[in-house]
């Protein structure tokens, strides 16, 4: 993009991605090298062995970003660089961290500079992909007693989360078998249905 040129909007950024989805985009491809042609041209090849057609350019659509626009006439003190609360950031790195590793996170980690507000769940993460639900569980808990006044509760950590290291990644795409235990394995199977009915 020339210097003079502005900025794309949300909107116009998600109309360019979904015309470039709607021309041959790529999805469910676990990447392992980028070797290039003799002529400069880049081969996207998988760590299953399939490997794309050469290609002039190659665009990575990946990660994601909270939308903070809606907040913008509120005081908030976010990272620069994940866009989390300045509190949780060093806490949620995935340079640092896995989901495994990040200590459970309450109202004074969430807290910014406007009064009584709180961003919880996955966005307290900003760009980081660690979060877990039962690490929002907790944020609910401590907030839920900020707003009633028990600060006592509030400050409590009501969780304690097993250090399991890193986690599965993408799920049962990276875990073929079941993984067994820990915050990070994969889902278990539940059977939903009515219960049997009582003759009297």
């Amino acid at each position: 993009m020339a210097a003079t040129e502005r900025p794309y909007s949300f909107r116009e950024k998600q109309a360019r991605a979904e015309c470039l989805r709607s021309h041959g985009s790529v999805t469910g491809f676990r990447t392992d090298a980028i070797p290039l042609t003799g002529d400069g041209r880049a081969v996207v090849t998988a760590e299953d062995g399939r490997m794309l057609d050469p290609a002039d350019r190659v665009l990575v659509l990946t990660g994601f970003r909270p939308d903070l626009s809606f907040l913008s006439e509120i005081r908030l003190e976010l990272d620069h660089r994940l866009q989390a609360p300045v509190r949780v950031a060093s806490e949620v790195d995935p340079n640092l961290h896995s989901c495994g590793s990040v200590r459970a996170t309450g109202a004074a980690e969430l807290a910014h500079p406007e009064p009584r507000f709180f961003i919880l769940g996955a966005k307290s993460y900003g760009r980081a992909p660690t979060f877990l639900a039962m690490t929002g569980y907790e944020q609910v808990r401590s907030i839920t007693a900020a707003i009633a006044g028990d600060e006592e509760a509030a400050a409590r950590v009501d969780l304690a989360l097993p250090d399991t290291g890193v986690c599965g990644g993408s799920g049962l795409f990276d875990v073929p078998e079941p993984a067994a235990g820990g915050c990070c394995g994969a889902p278990q199977l539940v059977t939903l249905g009515t219960a049997p009915s009582r003759e009297p």
